[in-house]
Protein backbone atom coordinates (compact mmCIF):
# COMPACT_ATOMS: atom_id res chain seq x y z
CA UNK A 1 0.00 0.00 0.00
CA UNK A 2 1.15 3.08 -0.98
CA UNK A 3 2.48 5.52 1.84
CA UNK A 4 -0.16 8.88 2.44
CA UNK A 5 1.35 12.20 1.37
CA UNK A 6 1.21 13.95 4.75
CA UNK A 7 1.90 12.53 8.18
CA UNK A 8 -0.40 12.85 11.31
CA UNK A 9 1.16 14.61 14.08
CA UNK A 10 -0.06 15.71 17.91
CA UNK A 11 2.08 18.09 20.19
CA UNK A 12 2.28 19.49 23.28
CA UNK A 13 4.81 21.28 24.87
CA UNK A 14 5.55 23.06 28.59
CA UNK A 15 7.94 25.59 29.66
CA UNK A 16 8.84 25.99 33.11
CA UNK A 17 11.18 28.32 35.21
CA UNK A 18 12.35 25.58 37.43
CA UNK A 19 12.71 25.95 41.38
CA UNK A 20 16.43 27.82 41.67
CA UNK A 21 16.43 30.42 39.47
CA UNK A 22 16.29 34.27 40.87
CA UNK A 23 13.26 36.71 40.17
CA UNK A 24 11.36 34.34 38.27
CA UNK A 25 13.00 34.76 34.82
CA UNK A 26 12.43 31.88 32.06
CA UNK A 27 14.99 31.89 29.56
CA UNK A 28 13.76 28.76 27.76
CA UNK A 29 10.79 29.29 24.61
CA UNK A 30 9.70 27.21 22.32
CA UNK A 31 7.58 26.60 19.38
CA UNK A 32 5.13 24.21 17.46
CA UNK A 33 4.23 25.32 14.17
CA UNK A 34 1.75 23.50 12.11
CA UNK A 35 2.44 22.70 8.16
CA UNK A 36 0.72 21.67 5.45
CA UNK A 37 2.79 18.83 5.03
CA UNK A 38 4.00 18.62 8.69
CA UNK A 39 5.24 20.97 11.28
CA UNK A 40 7.97 23.22 12.59
CA UNK A 41 8.98 22.45 16.08
CA UNK A 42 12.25 24.21 17.98
CA UNK A 43 12.83 25.12 21.24
CA UNK A 44 15.68 27.46 22.17
CA UNK A 45 17.65 28.12 25.83
CA UNK A 46 18.64 31.99 26.50
CA UNK A 47 21.63 33.57 27.80
CA UNK A 48 23.03 36.43 28.67
CA UNK A 49 22.15 39.24 31.97
CA UNK A 50 19.60 41.84 32.29
CA UNK A 51 16.74 39.40 30.74
CA UNK A 52 18.79 39.14 27.38
CA UNK A 53 18.31 35.43 27.30
CA UNK A 54 15.03 35.69 27.57
CA UNK A 55 14.73 38.27 24.99
CA UNK A 56 17.59 36.15 22.77
CA UNK A 57 14.96 32.63 22.47
CA UNK A 58 11.83 34.51 21.65
CA UNK A 59 13.96 36.63 19.08
CA UNK A 60 15.23 33.44 17.87
CA UNK A 61 12.24 31.57 17.56
CA UNK A 62 10.15 34.21 16.15
CA UNK A 63 12.45 34.76 13.29
CA UNK A 64 12.95 30.99 12.81
CA UNK A 65 9.42 30.39 11.65
CA UNK A 66 8.97 33.82 10.30
CA UNK A 67 12.34 33.20 7.63
CA UNK A 68 10.65 29.66 6.84
CA UNK A 69 7.49 30.63 5.91
CA UNK A 70 8.78 33.51 3.97
CA UNK A 71 11.15 31.13 1.57
CA UNK A 72 10.91 28.66 -1.05
CA UNK A 73 13.30 25.66 -2.34
CA UNK A 74 14.00 22.62 -1.04
CA UNK A 75 12.92 22.48 3.05
CA UNK A 76 16.66 21.87 4.12
CA UNK A 77 17.69 24.89 2.38
CA UNK A 78 15.05 26.98 4.06
CA UNK A 79 15.63 25.32 7.62
CA UNK A 80 19.37 26.23 7.18
CA UNK A 81 18.59 29.67 5.66
CA UNK A 82 15.83 30.39 8.71
CA UNK A 83 18.72 29.26 11.26
CA UNK A 84 20.80 31.99 9.81
CA UNK A 85 18.02 34.56 9.96
CA UNK A 86 17.46 33.52 13.87
CA UNK A 87 21.50 33.76 14.20
CA UNK A 88 21.40 37.16 12.78
CA UNK A 89 18.07 38.79 14.80
CA UNK A 90 20.01 37.63 17.84
CA UNK A 91 23.36 39.53 16.91
CA UNK A 92 21.99 42.12 15.68
CA UNK A 93 19.95 43.19 19.13
CA UNK A 94 23.01 42.51 21.22
CA UNK A 95 24.36 45.80 21.90
CA UNK A 96 24.08 47.83 24.94
CA UNK A 97 22.61 46.03 28.52
CA UNK A 98 22.34 42.90 25.73
CA UNK A 99 25.78 42.87 24.81
CA UNK A 100 27.15 39.32 24.94
CA UNK A 101 23.68 38.12 25.31
CA UNK A 102 22.89 34.22 22.95
CA UNK A 103 20.65 31.33 22.68
CA UNK A 104 20.88 27.77 21.58
CA UNK A 105 18.42 26.57 18.94
CA UNK A 106 17.18 23.08 18.23
CA UNK A 107 14.79 22.52 15.23
CA UNK A 108 12.65 19.97 13.92
CA UNK A 109 11.06 20.21 10.95
CA UNK A 110 8.65 17.19 9.74
CA UNK A 111 8.03 17.35 6.43
CA UNK A 112 5.86 14.51 4.93
CA UNK A 113 7.99 11.18 5.73
CA UNK A 114 11.30 12.79 7.04
CA UNK A 115 12.43 14.72 10.44
CA UNK A 116 14.90 17.37 9.41
CA UNK A 117 16.92 18.49 12.40
CA UNK A 118 19.21 21.69 12.50
CA UNK A 119 21.21 22.18 16.11
CA UNK A 120 23.16 24.94 17.72
CA UNK A 121 24.14 24.13 21.09
CA UNK A 122 24.03 21.47 23.54
CA UNK A 123 20.05 21.70 23.61
CA UNK A 124 18.95 17.68 22.85
CA UNK A 125 16.66 16.11 20.49
CA UNK A 126 15.21 12.31 21.46
CA UNK A 127 13.58 9.71 19.45
CA UNK A 128 11.64 6.88 20.91
CA UNK A 129 10.77 3.96 18.54
CA UNK A 130 10.18 0.36 18.87
CA UNK A 131 10.68 0.73 22.98
CA UNK A 132 14.34 2.22 22.22
CA UNK A 133 15.13 5.85 23.16
CA UNK A 134 17.97 7.11 20.48
CA UNK A 135 19.64 10.35 21.08
CA UNK A 136 19.77 12.35 18.32
CA UNK A 137 22.28 14.99 19.01
CA UNK A 138 25.48 15.69 20.54
CA UNK A 139 25.81 18.66 22.97
CA UNK A 140 28.31 21.46 21.35
CA UNK A 141 29.33 22.34 24.92
CA UNK A 142 32.77 21.97 26.72
CA UNK A 143 31.89 18.97 28.79
CA UNK A 144 30.60 16.92 25.97
CA UNK A 145 33.83 17.29 24.05
CA UNK A 146 35.40 15.79 27.19
CA UNK A 147 33.09 13.07 27.29
CA UNK A 148 34.03 12.27 23.28
CA UNK A 149 37.49 12.48 23.97
CA UNK A 150 37.33 9.77 26.57
CA UNK A 151 38.45 12.19 29.73
CA UNK A 152 35.14 12.69 31.60
CA UNK A 153 32.01 10.04 32.25
CA UNK A 154 28.75 10.97 31.53
CA UNK A 155 28.33 11.00 35.17
CA UNK A 156 30.86 13.60 35.57
CA UNK A 157 29.67 15.82 33.21
CA UNK A 158 26.51 15.85 34.83
CA UNK A 159 27.51 17.36 37.92
CA UNK A 160 30.72 18.91 36.31
CA UNK A 161 30.78 22.97 37.59
CA UNK A 162 31.42 23.79 33.34
CA UNK A 163 28.48 21.82 32.46
CA UNK A 164 26.23 24.86 31.37
CA UNK A 165 28.95 26.51 29.11
CA UNK A 166 28.47 26.08 25.22
CA UNK A 167 31.05 25.75 22.65
CA UNK A 168 28.19 27.40 19.89
CA UNK A 169 25.70 29.67 20.46
CA UNK A 170 23.09 32.06 18.02
CA UNK A 171 24.50 35.70 18.67
CA UNK A 172 28.11 34.73 18.38
CA UNK A 173 29.23 35.57 14.97
CA UNK A 174 27.71 36.70 12.01
CA UNK A 175 28.06 32.85 10.11
CA UNK A 176 25.66 30.76 12.28
CA UNK A 177 27.96 27.02 12.85
CA UNK A 178 24.69 24.26 12.77
CA UNK A 179 24.63 20.94 12.45
CA UNK A 180 21.37 19.71 9.94
CA UNK A 181 20.35 15.99 9.39
CA UNK A 182 17.68 14.17 8.16
CA UNK A 183 16.12 11.24 8.92
CA UNK A 184 13.16 8.99 7.76
CA UNK A 185 9.88 8.87 10.61
CA UNK A 186 7.26 5.89 10.73
CA UNK A 187 3.59 5.27 12.80
CA UNK A 188 4.87 5.10 16.12
CA UNK A 189 7.64 7.03 16.79
CA UNK A 190 7.82 10.05 19.40
CA UNK A 191 10.05 12.64 19.08
CA UNK A 192 11.37 14.77 22.42
CA UNK A 193 13.18 18.68 22.21
CA UNK A 194 13.91 19.64 25.11
CA UNK A 195 16.61 21.78 26.98
CA UNK A 196 19.65 20.93 29.48
CA UNK A 197 16.68 22.03 32.04
CA UNK A 198 15.87 18.58 31.51
CA UNK A 199 18.45 16.63 30.23
CA UNK A 200 20.92 17.69 32.32
CA UNK A 201 19.09 16.74 35.42
CA UNK A 202 17.04 13.55 34.09
CA UNK A 203 18.90 10.78 32.61
CA UNK A 204 18.21 9.31 29.84
CA UNK A 205 16.79 5.75 31.69
CA UNK A 206 14.54 7.76 33.36
CA UNK A 207 13.31 9.99 30.09
CA UNK A 208 12.86 6.47 28.66
CA UNK A 209 10.72 5.55 31.03
CA UNK A 210 8.45 8.38 31.12
CA UNK A 211 8.68 8.91 27.30
CA UNK A 212 7.01 5.23 27.04
CA UNK A 213 3.75 5.79 29.09
CA UNK A 214 0.89 5.85 26.83
CA UNK A 215 -0.22 9.23 27.73
CA UNK A 216 -0.62 12.46 25.55
CA UNK A 217 1.69 14.68 24.99
CA UNK A 218 0.69 17.41 26.79
CA UNK A 219 0.83 15.09 30.04
CA UNK A 220 4.24 13.91 29.31
CA UNK A 221 5.80 16.83 29.03
CA UNK A 222 4.12 18.02 32.54
CA UNK A 223 5.42 14.41 33.73
CA UNK A 224 9.02 15.27 32.40
CA UNK A 225 8.78 18.54 34.02
CA UNK A 226 7.76 17.57 37.23
CA UNK A 227 10.81 14.81 37.02
CA UNK A 228 13.05 17.66 36.84
CA UNK A 229 11.95 19.66 39.18
CA UNK A 230 11.95 16.63 41.58
CA UNK A 231 15.56 16.91 40.76
CA UNK A 232 15.88 20.28 42.11
CA UNK A 233 15.11 22.18 39.28
CA UNK A 234 17.92 24.02 39.21
CA UNK A 235 17.58 25.66 35.59
CA UNK A 236 14.39 26.27 33.13
CA UNK A 237 12.67 23.28 31.89
CA UNK A 238 11.48 22.96 28.49
CA UNK A 239 9.96 19.69 27.10
CA UNK A 240 8.05 19.61 22.95
CA UNK A 241 7.07 16.38 21.97
CA UNK A 242 5.81 15.30 18.85
CA UNK A 243 3.79 11.89 18.64
CA UNK A 244 3.82 10.31 14.66
CA UNK A 245 0.68 8.58 14.43
CA UNK A 246 1.28 7.99 10.54
CA UNK A 247 3.81 8.51 8.90
CA UNK A 248 4.10 10.41 5.29
CA UNK A 249 6.07 9.79 2.04
CA UNK A 250 9.52 10.62 2.04
CA UNK A 251 10.13 13.95 0.45
CA UNK A 252 11.47 14.41 -3.49
CA UNK A 253 15.22 15.80 -2.16
CA UNK A 254 18.03 14.33 -0.69
CA UNK A 255 17.91 14.05 2.97
CA UNK A 256 21.15 15.99 4.49
CA UNK A 257 23.62 12.94 6.22
CA UNK A 258 24.73 13.16 9.32
CA UNK A 259 27.89 14.28 9.94
CA UNK A 260 30.86 13.70 11.87
CA UNK A 261 33.07 16.35 12.12
CA UNK A 262 30.15 18.45 13.93
CA UNK A 263 28.46 21.71 13.43
CA UNK A 264 29.61 23.66 10.42
CA UNK A 265 28.84 27.13 9.03
CA UNK A 266 25.90 27.82 7.82
CA UNK A 267 26.96 28.78 3.76
CA UNK A 268 29.18 25.41 3.94
CA UNK A 269 25.97 23.34 4.40
CA UNK A 270 23.79 25.85 1.71
CA UNK A 271 26.42 24.50 -0.96
CA UNK A 272 25.93 21.18 -0.15
CA UNK A 273 22.71 21.18 -0.39
CA UNK A 274 21.98 23.03 -3.24
CA UNK A 275 24.74 20.60 -5.27
CA UNK A 276 22.09 18.16 -3.51
CA UNK A 277 19.20 19.93 -5.29
CA UNK A 278 20.83 20.16 -8.69
CA UNK A 279 22.32 16.62 -9.30
CA UNK A 280 18.55 15.56 -8.32
CA UNK A 281 17.28 17.51 -10.86
CA UNK A 282 20.10 15.95 -13.73
CA UNK A 283 18.84 12.90 -12.58
CA UNK A 284 14.68 13.38 -13.06
CA UNK A 285 15.89 15.20 -16.92
CA UNK A 286 18.32 12.32 -17.75
CA UNK A 287 15.14 10.04 -17.04
CA UNK A 288 12.70 12.07 -18.77
CA UNK A 289 14.89 12.79 -21.75
CA UNK A 290 15.27 9.05 -21.95
CA UNK A 291 12.07 7.93 -21.94
CA UNK A 292 11.36 10.47 -24.34
CA UNK A 293 13.69 9.29 -27.03
CA UNK A 294 12.59 5.96 -26.78
CA UNK A 295 8.97 7.17 -27.09
CA UNK A 296 9.65 9.39 -30.08
CA UNK A 297 12.50 6.74 -31.78
CA UNK A 298 11.22 3.74 -31.11
CA UNK A 299 13.54 1.46 -33.27
CA UNK A 300 17.17 3.26 -31.45
CA UNK A 301 15.20 2.37 -27.62
CA UNK A 302 18.26 -0.12 -27.22
CA UNK A 303 20.97 2.55 -27.61
CA UNK A 304 18.95 5.64 -26.03
CA UNK A 305 18.15 3.28 -22.97
CA UNK A 306 21.60 2.15 -22.39
CA UNK A 307 23.11 5.76 -23.24
CA UNK A 308 20.38 6.94 -20.39
CA UNK A 309 21.12 4.51 -18.19
CA UNK A 310 24.75 5.11 -18.21
CA UNK A 311 24.15 9.24 -17.42
CA UNK A 312 22.13 7.99 -14.59
CA UNK A 313 24.69 5.89 -12.95
CA UNK A 314 27.53 8.02 -13.39
CA UNK A 315 25.49 10.56 -11.69
CA UNK A 316 24.74 8.57 -9.11
CA UNK A 317 28.03 6.91 -8.63
CA UNK A 318 29.79 10.75 -8.39
CA UNK A 319 27.28 11.89 -5.86
CA UNK A 320 27.50 9.57 -3.39
CA UNK A 321 24.26 11.27 -1.14
CA UNK A 322 21.82 10.75 -3.83
CA UNK A 323 20.52 7.92 -1.99
CA UNK A 324 17.90 9.05 0.54
CA UNK A 325 18.25 6.11 3.19
CA UNK A 326 18.05 7.71 6.64
CA UNK A 327 21.34 7.78 8.42
CA UNK A 328 21.98 5.75 11.82
CA UNK A 329 19.78 6.80 14.57
CA UNK A 330 23.10 6.81 16.91
CA UNK A 331 26.25 4.83 18.69
CA UNK A 332 24.72 1.34 20.73
CA UNK A 333 25.71 3.59 23.24
CA UNK A 334 23.08 5.81 22.81
CA UNK A 335 20.11 3.61 22.69
CA UNK A 336 18.15 2.43 25.71
CA UNK A 337 15.76 -0.46 25.81
CA UNK A 338 12.41 0.13 27.13
CA UNK A 339 11.52 -0.60 30.61
CA UNK A 340 8.15 0.94 31.66
CA UNK A 341 7.66 -0.80 34.92
CA UNK A 342 10.51 1.21 36.44
CA UNK A 343 9.26 4.71 36.57
CA UNK A 344 5.90 4.80 38.82
CA UNK A 345 2.93 7.03 37.26
CA UNK A 346 2.25 9.82 39.44
CA UNK A 347 -0.36 12.50 39.14
CA UNK A 348 0.81 16.10 37.45
CA UNK A 349 0.49 18.94 39.87
CA UNK A 350 -1.21 21.54 38.48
Amino acid sequence: MRAPATPSLTSGLLTDVGRQRQGGVNQDAALALDLPQGGLYAVADGMGGHAAGELAANLALDALSQAYLDSRGAAPVRLATAVQAANMAVLRHAVGEYVGMGTTLLAALIDRGAALLAHVGDSRAYLLRGGELHRLTEDHSWVAEQVRLGHMTENEARDHQWRSVVSNALGGEERVRLELFGLAIQAGDRLLLCTDGLSGVVTDQALLGLLSRPLSPEATARLLVNAANDEGGPDNITALIVDIHRGGRLPGYVLPPRREDGPVYVDALLSAQRGNSLVTYLLLMVAYFTLLGIMLVPENRVPIGLSGTVLLLGLMVGHRTVGRAPPPLGPPSAVLPARMAELPVRESRP
